[in-house]
């Protein structure tokens, strides 16, 4: 099994994610090394595909290609994995909400709390950033607690969006989203926890309250 990090379905599209299983026979003349698998899926970010089946059909032809055997990829949802969480439950997912105008650049004025009060949870999974140090991609589910005035659930996506060529720690991006949503949406509570796809074998999970936290929550399927 293998992580799928974010790839474009359109030109200025929101960005899908999906994590494959994928299987090589065992009598395939070659095997695929790790590191340069890894590699090679992160490759694809930012890349416009006019489909996901596009996409499984790239991959599945690069793969057995390079293990000179005929290999399986099977995408699977992030939130409908069957085998663990993809989100925490209570969470409403905000990735599917219509964004006319996508930026991937750092857009912060994209916020905004128009609504009445409330109190909800929001998730994307498709916060992306770029590590300051190596220059690869960090990929990470990002959770929004709250009371305050409604936040606009199409800006917010839009916000998340807009860090994909941020470079920035994990801890940094957490408190960026944090003193944003702050500043811009005014909330009278407020909880952001990013769970990060693992990069070294460690789980790394910033959170910022304006609460005591009890604890960070399951671990995610991508995780």
């Amino acid at each position: 099994m293998a992580g799928l990090g974010n790839f474009l379905v359109a030109p200025g599209g929101i960005p899908e994610v999906a994590w494959a299983e994928i299987r090589f026979p065992a009598a395939s003349p070659s095997l695929i090394e790790s590191k340069s698998f890894k590699l090679y899926l992160n490759s694809l970010n930012q890349t416009v595909f006019s489909s996901a089946g596009q996409v499984a059909e790239i991959v599945t032809g690069d793969l057995s290609s390079a293990c000179g055997a005929a290999v399986n990829v099977r995408f699977l949802s992030v939130d409908d994995s069957g085998t663990a969480t993809g989100r925490p439950s209570g969470y409403e997912l905000v990735d599917n909400e219509v964004v006319d105008d996508v930026v991937y650049d750092y857009a912060p004025e994209s916020l905004s709390a128009p609504g009445a009060v409330v109190t909800e949870k929001l998730c994307s999974h498709l916060l992306k950033s770029n590590c300051p140090v190596t220059g690869q991609p960090d990929w990470g589910t990002v959770l929004v607690s709250y009371t305050g005035p409604a936040i606009d659930r199409a800006g917010l996506l839009r916000y998340i969006v807009s860090f994909r060529q941020k470079q920035d720690f994990h801890e940094h991006c957490v408190e960026t989203l944090f003193t944003d949503l702050l500043n811009h949406c005014k909330p009278q509570s407020l909880t952001v926890c990013a769970r990060y796809t693992r990069r070294g074998g460690l789980d790394i999970n910033p959170w910022r309250s304006t609460e005591p936290e009890e604890q960070a929550g399951p671990r995610l399927i991508r995780q």
